[in-house]
């Protein structure tokens, strides 16, 4: 498959046998109390037709809505893959809304809600949590509501942990509204300097089991559980060419994501910094009389874009304009970068559901750090 890789950090084996041990407080987040990560709760499962080329995959669905506008829409795609692998549904929504799912569910796949145990101001990462801890299966595949794999995408993620601890897909948008095109370019630009960031992961259960899961009080869960992983000695494969189809977000959506996602790279410093040159850079140029240089920087930037975009077989899944989106969302993420230090400093940190959110994420040499005590 081309553009698959896998990194191994002098990788430690897995732990295996009694139950993990509570962590300490020194050890994670205060607060955070996990559930057992060594035996799932014995949950009834769906009785359905197995297929012969079933694989022994989890698939692990995080979830809170506040009305059900796709639910159709999910059901026929949970359909879909429950008759390849098991799927366990973690559900934050409302009584009423859960309640909904339940009967749109039943008999298909196994639809909790989140162990209450489990507290964190990150929701997504409270269901991830209960969610492996309940998996029926050592490969789990982790993905948003709006990730839509294919059985080759779940075949070959499967086949990937077999020697990796966490696979790190590659999402594209389809359809592509402007907004998702606008978003292209972030990714392409992350495809052409290293890896994007998907709304899904995959990881090995027991790997997640010897490190007691990751940090639930981040803003950037994806690259906190990334980077625990990496902490932990894990190995991770990024397969470029590995594609996911993602549903584009609405464009109210869109825009209100715009400084909270900028907020991520407050654990990216590198990228936190070039963000935050774009707009006085421009302006000086402004300043000089010189769009000259705008114009070779902006040609720069859409090369860049076009070099991730035909990577690993790329131009199959990202129509050739997405490279010229990546100027525009680099002049956005640059205005917004400001905006999030702002929130940062006046603020504490980034509203997130019904809290606000301090720390993006941990760097990977403090969780070392943790993991070593």
């Amino acid at each position: 498959m081309p553009g698959v890789g896998v990194s191994a950090p002098a990788r430690r084996r897995p732990v295996a046998g009694p139950a993990v041990a509570a962590p300490e407080r020194s050890a994670v987040a205060a607060g955070w109390v996990p559930p057992d990560l060594a035996d799932p709760p014995a949950v009834r499962a769906p009785q359905r037709g197995i297929r012969p080329d079933r694989l022994p995959v989890e698939y692990v669905l995080p979830l809170r809505w506040s009305d059900d506008a796709g639910l159709a829409e999910l059901t026929g795609y949970l359909r879909s893959i429950a008759a390849l692998v098991d799927v366990t549904v973690v559900d934050g929504s409302p009584p009423e809304v859960f309640a909904r799912h339940a009967a749109a569910w039943r008999g298909v796949l196994r639809h909790v809600a989140p162990d209450p145990a489990v507290r964190g101001v990150n929701g997504k990462v409270r269901g991830v949590l209960t969610g492996v801890a309940m998996a029926r299966h050592e490969h789990v595949v982790i993905a948003d509501d709006d990730v839509r794999y294919d059985e080759p995408g779940l075949r070959a993620a499967h086949r990937l942990l077999d020697t990796a601890d966490l696979v790190r897909p590659q999402n594209y948008f389809d359809p592509l509204p402007w907004h998702a095109w606008w978003d292209t370019g972030r990714t392409l630009l992350n495809r052409a300097l290293g890896a994007d960031y998907p709304g899904t992961l995959a990881v090995r259960r027991s790997t997640f089991r010897a490190m007691e899961g990751y940090d639930p009080d981040v803003l950037f869960e994806n690259l906190e559980l990334i980077r625990t992983i990496r902490a932990y000695g894990g190995s991770e494969a990024a397969p470029a060419g590995l594609y996911v189809r993602r549903l584009p977000p609405t464009a109210a959506h869109f825009r209100d994501q715009r400084v909270r996602q900028a907020y991520d790279d407050l654990a990216q410093p590198v990228r936190l910094l070039t963000s935050l040159a774009v707009l006085p850079g421009v302006l000086a140029a402004l300043a000089a009389r010189r769009p000259g240089a705008l114009l070779v920087a902006g040609a720069a930037t859409v090369a860049l874009a076009e070099r991730g975009r035909r990577r690993a077989g790329g131009a199959a899944v990202f129509p050739p304009t997405t490279a010229l989106a990546a100027p525009l969302w680099l002049l956005e993420r640059g205005t917004c970068a400001w905006l999030a230090l702002a929130r940062r400093v006046l603020r504490g940190g980034v509203r997130y559901a019904d809290g606000r959110v301090r720390r993006a994420a941990h760097f990977e040499h403090t969780l070392r750090r943790r993991l070593a005590r």
